[in-house]
């Protein structure tokens, strides 16, 4: 059980700070629209303050348990960026992405966010499906 209790504890950060964004600026915490606001110099003491606060999760992660958290990355650098550039789009094609559909969205109850999510999980599932496929 221990296990899950940084997931947890994670994930009620994340839940608090969308919900504080929402509340005190009224925006919503999807990270695409964050860096883009941000790249066009839109509220950009909240959005680089956003940012910053994310940048520093692995070091503060780094201060509270001895080590850097563990990652582990398979894929070339080719297949991430080319990864990173059909997000972007999806992200710009779907009027958001996983982080404000998905948690903001879906909390507000959103038709739309619902739609986009599922989206978003078959897509990722037809994905590995068809990795997994062209592997073997």
């Amino acid at each position: 059980m221990t296990a899950y209790w940084p997931s947890l504890a994670g994930g009620m950060l994340i839940g608090l700070s969308a919900v504080m964004l929402l509340l005190l600026n009224g925006r919503v915490a999807g990270i695409s629209g964050i860096l883009g606001r941000l790249a066009l110099g839109t509220q950009a003491a909240t959005n680089a303050a956003f940012v910053v606060g994310l940048l520093l999760g692995p070091p503060l992660y780094r201060l509270a348990a001895g080590q850097w958290p563990p990652v582990t990355i398979t894929a070339s650098l080719p297949v991430i960026a080319l990864a990173g550039l059909l997000v972007g789009f999806g992200t710009r094609m779907g009027s958001g992405c996983t982080s404000g559909h998905g948690i903001v969205g879906l909390a507000r109850f959103s038709p739309r966010s619902a739609v986009a999510v599922a989206a978003f999980l078959l897509s990722g599932i037809a994905t590995v499906t068809l990795m997994r496929l062209v592997a073997a």
